[in-house]
């Protein structure tokens, strides 16, 4: 088949599988869609493991004049492969002129919104082969997807297939009326589902049909909310003094800056907190990775653990280095979420710390897969920090029914 869909659980070798349908199909041009902390790795993929095909990162090779769109030239030029990341491939209108090529997206699941801007313009591309890659395609939410379902040939419309799969019912806010999942009962026919997407060329596979890895075992580490959260949770507004003596005023005017402030007093603001992941870091000399949302909680960490002599590794939007990481086994490596929850091998590590949490289920699940993978020997650890009688509970129980944490949810609880 020449349009395919791995979604095979994190540790299966995605990267693998992906590349070498790459190469059984044969095109002369290849375009890989990536997140933007991948790109170099899969240029030095290609590059180590495929030198016969030239590869290039459009990120941060711009040629004007390069793109020459005559399907007979590409035919017998070099074959080349082409690597870029979501958020700016919808930029590069003359992609849309490419033609009999084939279009690889690593991490398929980040196309899910049809009506986001990167999501419609890979829907308007031409690609001849199309190959899908995800371990969670979805996140467990098949209204999203469509969109993977009509890149692999299903020829059917969103509105039929939203009719088909999905119960919807509608609610009255804001003054109008909206259509949302029935949360109750949100979907239907789900055999037939997996069937169309199995005859459009999905292969589903989960890690423990294959492998049996190390058991995974989750460690609440629970502190005492703050006299500071709880006046802002009553008050919605709060002034206050950062540790540099700057004054700090949270306001909780919408439901989303409070809901914004609420998660920040539990983290940044949390001396508690940072006083338990200290006692953390010095109950052990292991390596760790600690999954945070801000920056600020970035510049908390890194600080706490230059005080206390471990070497740092930082996954952020403007880092990437895991040189610690690779080489001191008493590191400590951070990672922002949005950065690296997706893709990352980290088996070299069996603790995972949650100085924060997602608000997205995906995320979350994704995580937990950096050190629980193919080559990991020893048992997993995860150590999630959460302040008592927070919005941290509200997210964690939301994270655990494998369900998003959303502003709608944090109004329900009477915010």
């Amino acid at each position: 088949m020449n349009k395919v869909a791995y979604y095979l659980d994190m540790g299966l070798g995605k990267t693998f599988v992906g590349s070498e349908k790459m190469m059984i199909l044969g095109s002369s041009l290849n375009l890989v869609v990536c997140q933007k902390s991948k790109v170099a790795d899969w240029v030095n993929h290609f590059v180590d493991n495929y030198p016969e095909y030239k590869t290039y990162d459009l990120t941060t090779w711009k040629p004007k004049n390069y793109f020459v769109f005559d399907s007979e030239h590409w035919m017998t030029c070099e074959k080349r492969i082409f690597v870029i990341n979501y958020e700016l491939a919808w930029r590069r209108k003359h992609l849309l002129n490419l033609e009999n090529f084939t279009l690889m997206l690593d991490e398929s699941s980040l196309i899910q919104n049809s009506s986001a801007k990167q999501t419609k313009f890979i829907l308007k591309m031409h690609p001849k082969n199309v190959i899908l890659l995800s371990g969670t395609p979805v996140g467990g939410k098949y209204e999203n997807l469509w969109t993977q379902g009509h890149l692999l040939g299903w020829e059917i419309s969103e509105k039929l297939y939203n009719h088909q799969y999905i119960n919807w019912k509608s609610i009255e806010a804001g003054g109008a009326i909206h259509k949302i999942v029935d949360k109750d009962d949100p979907y239907k026919n789900i055999d037939r589902l997996k069937m169309k997407f199995r005859e459009h060329g999905a292969v589903f596979l989960k890690t423990d049909e294959v492998f049996d890895l190390p058991e995974q075992t989750f460690i609440n580490i629970t502190v005492e909310s703050s006299k500071e959260y709880r006046k802002f949770m009553k008050q919605g507004v709060l002034y206050m003094t950062d540790k540099e003596g700057n004054e700090v005023e949270l306001l909780g005017d919408t439901t989303l800056t409070k809901m914004l402030n609420a998660r920040m007093l539990c983290g940044i603001y949390s001396k508690d907190k940072q006083d338990a992941f200290i006692d953390l870091l010095e109950s052990t000399q292991d390596r760790l990775i600690v999954f945070y949302n801000f920056t600020e909680e970035m510049k908390i960490l890194e600080g706490i653990c230059q005080k206390y002599n471990r070497p740092v590794s930082v996954i952020c939007g403007f880092r990437k280095d895991l040189k610690n990481y690779e080489a001191e086994d008493n590191s400590v490596t951070l990672i922002q979420y949005q950065a690296g929850s997706m893709g990352l091998n980290l088996q070299k590590a069996n603790k995972i710390v949650y100085f924060t949490l997602p608000l997205s289920s995906e995320k979350f699940e994704q995580s937990k897969k950096r050190i629980h993978r193919i080559g990991q020997e020893q048992s997993c650890f995860y150590y999630q920090m959460i302040c008592k009688g927070s919005i941290e509970e509200e997210i964690l129980q939301t994270l655990q029914e494998r369900k998003d944490y959303t502003d709608a949810l944090f109004m329900d609880k009477g915010h």
